[in-house]
């Protein structure tokens, strides 16, 4: 084979077995969950049997819960690893257990009504859990202690086993910063209006998500929501490829015309009515950004600019142009002041500035494909 040269980042084929197979998964998150997962699943089985009255020096675990750990522990952003899915899963499966225990005699036709009714029970309740399926068999196949629990088996210990494995889980997530319960990032800030944001009204949606899913027939460990913002994100870099990484320094304005702490609000008014702007800058000694002020500083109660000036949006000149789109159409922000290493002033880019960017782009596209066709 001719060597082009070329360096690659790939892994040799022999060690492809061992790379994670989830997206995002990196080995400082599996070694902590990992060890998140030992103190949860023994500190669950200790308390579960101190609050039953069994002893401390026993445990009480169904071992649904082992499989209950990977998921809440390692993936807690699956919509199968939630609190509701962790706790009602494994209950509503447990009492459908119970109940075909209860109705079949014969052990094959009892663990797959079991398993199958559990399914369709979390599916019904929108808890859909895997290790439901174990809990649903450890129900009809638990043996006496299960037998002599009853119904209150689901409760205790499986719903208690669920209860404080998913209260570790929620402790765990909180330390290490991961979002659980998961919610998807919002795509912009709340509008006033019931408009969606203008970057919303383009590109990918989630009801185009919606429908590609139910096109495929198939089903993903993944909510519809985050699949849209991943979808959208990686639109988002793939479109920053094509302006080859404008960065904010490229397009700024620098010729920056700003105000002072000390300039009074009329003084201000006028600024901005002669020169027609959304925001003025304020700008202190040696060209140290402070903050910004427009109409709707403006309106607040005050005399001079330093007592109604508000927090701008500031980036450095090395940012991407494109990173600046969420901010600049989000509705709120009308300018992006770039600032140097010491937080001078050095630039300003408008919404008009990053659109003739966009629009110098978007033309330059058509016209290679009209020239290609």
């Amino acid at each position: 084979m001719q060597n082009t040269g070329e360096t690659t980042t790939e892994p040799k084929a022999g060690w492809r077995l061992f790379r994670p197979i989830l997206a995002g998964a990196t080995l400082n998150d599996r070694v902590f969950a990992s060890l998140a997962a030992l103190v949860s699943i023994a500190l669950t089985g200790f308390l579960s049997a101190l609050l039953t009255g069994v002893g401390p020096h026993l445990i009480l675990l169904v071992p649904p819960m082992g499989a209950s750990a990977v998921l809440v522990f390692a993936v807690p952003a699956s919509p199968l690893a939630q609190p509701w899915s962790t706790i009602g899963g494994n209950v509503v499966s447990a009492f459908v257990g119970i109940l075909v225990a209860h109705l079949i005699d014969q052990p094959a036709l009892a663990a797959g009504v079991a398993v199958g009714g559990a399914i369709m029970a979390m599916s019904l309740l929108r808890c859909l859990h895997p290790p439901g399926g174990a809990a649903a068999l450890v129900a009809v196949f638990g043996g006496p202690a299960v037998a002599g629990s009853g119904f209150l088996f689901p409760l205790v210990p499986v719903g208690l086993n669920a209860v404080l494995l998913v209260a570790g889980g929620l402790l765990y997530h909180q330390v290490s910063r991961h979002s659980y319960p998961h919610r998807a990032k919002p795509p912009a800030p709340a509008r006033p209006t019931s408009d969606p944001a203008a970057a919303e009204r383009v590109g990918v949606r989630i009801e185009d998500v919606e429908r590609v899913i139910q096109d495929l027939g198939e089903t993903f460990d993944i909510s519809n929501e985050d699949l849209a913002r991943l979808l959208t994100e990686v639109e988002r870099r793939a479109l920053a490829r094509s302006y080859v990484e404008l960065s904010a320094g490229d397009i700024m304005s620098r010729d920056v015309i700003g105000v002072t702490p000390d300039t009074s609000l009329e003084a201000a008014r006028k600024r901005l009515l002669e020169l027609d702007f959304r925001i003025l800058p304020v700008v202190g000694a040696g060209g140290k950004l402070l903050g910004q002020i427009g109409w709707p500083e403006l309106s607040r109660e005050g005399e001079r600019v330093e007592q109604v000036m508000s927090t701008p949006v500031a980036v450095a000149p090395a940012a991407p142009v494109l990173d600046l789109a969420d901010q600049l159409t989000g509705g709120t922000v009308h300018a992006v002041l770039v600032v140097d290493a010491d937080t001078r002033l050095i630039g300003l880019i408008t919404q008009t500035d990053l659109l003739a960017v966009l629009a110098r782009g978007v033309t330059g596209t058509m016209r290679e494909a009209a020239a290609r066709s």
